[in-house]
Order: structure tokens, then C-alpha cells, then sequence
């Protein structure tokens, strides 16, 4: 049986050890700090699911929270010379890349190339960080800040964000397939000839960022808040559903069999887009001033 004021000097360990405090914590869980305080008190505990999110914040393995854990340094320092071959496997484990770079603040670093991180980047900050050519793929980003980097070239497929939030980076000719961006904010970044095939965004802002021939097949939005953005990219197979639209502009360019509903189109500006008639009447049924947009075909 779990003990909650053994499991609260864990997470307050933890947490303390990666240098973030209550508030922090709390944060990036979207919860109340009040109740990351009740947990350190031994007054209450996390779900199970919590725990989960919580081991990966704190960059700890979930049997940490277990009475019976015991850390693998203090195995190894115990058991030395006595010919234990299990614990040497515990150590060639242990000297793998599989690096942990989570609730840590880095600022003017390179990690051109970065490989094998292996979704241990929650709760960190990157500032003016070079992220160039990096494998970032199936990587969980919660609480992220990222700010003023360069993520040129890098691999994010699969990746997913969580409340985390993106300005000034560029991710020209950067691949996000399939990728996955929820309660998140991106402002005035660069996505330039980048692969977002397959993206999917909910509940977010995507604000004043450059998309000049960006890859939207199969992109998905939901909630999402558009804002100061121009489309000058195909648009194919895309659905667009309860998203906000202000100052967007559809200019020189193709939209089809893509899908909008529940969207207050009046305000989108249309120059020169051409859109099969499948796309055509779901841009009508959305208000939106087609004056602008050709038919294909016609």
C-alpha cells in the first residue's frame, strides 16, 4: 500500500532536485499549486494517471514512488565485487544515451544533431538554443518553453506538445508529421518548406508565423486560434473545426477536399485561391466571402 507522506517526500525531493518549485510543478500538470502542496504535506496523493505525467516531469522512473525502490547507485555501491552480473547490466543500461534533459533551463546551446533523448525534455527551457538537424521524433514536450531557437532541419514526426510555449523559432524545412500540439501557443515562428502532413492541433494559438510552402496534407485543427497568417500553401484533405480566424488571409493557392465547420469565416480574406466545389460550399455554409476564390475546373 502507498504511504502519501512517503510518496510526498519523493515528489518533493524530486522536484527540488531539478530546481522548480510548487508553482512550477503544479504548471505544468495543470493543476493548483495548493494541491501539489497537499501532496507534499502527505494529505493527499496523485492519481494514477498524474503519477505517470509526474515521473516523466520529474524525470524519474514510476517505481520511484514505490516504498520498495531503491536507487540504482546505492545497488551498485553495495553489491561491488561481489560478482553480481545483473548489476553490471544495471550499469551498461545506465551509460546509454537515453540522456534525460527534462526541468532543466538552457540558453545559447548547441545540440545540432541531438539524438536518443528519448522523451525526456518536459518542463525545460530553451533560449537562442540550436537544435539543427536534431532527431526529436516521438518526443512528449509538456510545459515547454522555447523561445528564439533554431530548429532548421530537425525531426519532430510523432512528436507531441502539451502547454507548452513556441516564439520566434525557426523549423524551416523542419518534418512534423503526424505530430500533435495541444494547449499551446506559437507566435512569429518560421515554418517555412516544413512537412506538417498529418498534424494535429487543438486548442491552440498559431499566431503571425511564416508558412510559405509549408506541406498541409491531412492537417487537422480544432479550436484552434488563427491569427495574422497568410495561407499560400496547397491546402488537401485539411479539416478546420471551431477555430477563430483574425487577420488571415487565403492568397495564391490551391484548397482541396478540405473540410470547415462551425467557422465564423466573414473576416478571412480570399485573393486569388481556387477551391474544388466539395470545399467551395463548406466555405459558404462558414459565411465566408468567396468573391475572391475561383472553382476549380470552371
Amino acid at each position: 500500500m502507498l504511504n502519501t507522506k512517503t510518496i510526498g517526500n519523493k515528489i518533493s525531493e524530486a522536484r527540488k532536485k531539478i530546481n522548480i518549485s510548487q508553482t512550477q510543478l503544479a504548471e505544468q500538470l495543470f493543476i493548483s499549486s495548493q494541491a501539489v502542496g497537499k501532496w507534499e504535506c502527505g494529505e493527499s496523493m496523485p492519481d494514477i494517471t498524474t503519477f505517470n505525467r509526474l515521473a516523466e516531469i520529474l524525470g524519474v522512473d514510476l517505481n520511484y514512488f514505490s516504498d520498495s525502490f531503491k536507487p540504482i547507485e546505492k545497488e551498485i555501491a553495495t553489491n561491488v565485487g561481489k560478482g553480481d552480473d545483473d548489476i553490471f547490466s544495471k550499469i551498461k543500461d545506465t551509460m546509454g544515451l537515453n540522456w534525460n534533459m527534462s526541468g532543466e533551463n538552457y540558453v545559447e546551446s548547441d545540440f545540432s544533431g541531438i539524438k536518443n533523448v528519448k522523451e525526456k525534455l518536459s518542463g525545460s527551457s530553451f533560449k537562442k538554443c540550436k537544435l539543427i538537424k536534431a532527431d526529436l521524433s516521438d518526443i512528449t514536450f509538456k510545459g515547454n518553453s522555447i523561445q528564439e531557437c533554431d530548429f532548421s532541419n530537425a525531426n519532430l514526426r510523432n512528436s507531441k506538445f502539451y502547454g507548452s510555449k513556441i516564439k520566434v523559432t525557426s523549423f524551416v524545412d523542419a518534418s512534423f508529421i503526424d505530430a500533435v500540439i495541444v494547449a499551446s501557443e506559437i507566435r512569429n515562428c518560421d515554418f517555412s518548406n516544413a512537412n506538417l502532413s498529418g498534424i494535429e492541433v487543438s486548442t491552440s494559438e498559431f499566431r503571425n508565423n511564416k508558412i510559405e510552402n509549408t506541406n498541409w496534407l491531412h492537417a487537422s485543427f480544432k479550436d484552434t486560434q488563427f491569427t495574422e497568417i497568410i495561407f499560400s500553401s496547397l491546402l488537401e484533405e485539411c479539416s478546420f473545426t471551431s477555430c477563430a480566424f483574425a487577420r488571415v488571409t487565403f492568397k495564391n493557392a490551391i484548397i482541396k477536399n478540405s473540410f470547415f465547420k462551425y467557422n465564423d469565416l466573414k473576416r478571412v480574406e480570399f485573393i486569388d485561391y481556387h477551391a474544388d466545389k466539395l470545399t467551395y460550399e463548406f466555405l459558404k455554409n462558414c459565411k465566408a466571402d468567396l468573391s475572391g476564390v475561383t472553382l476549380l475546373g470552371a
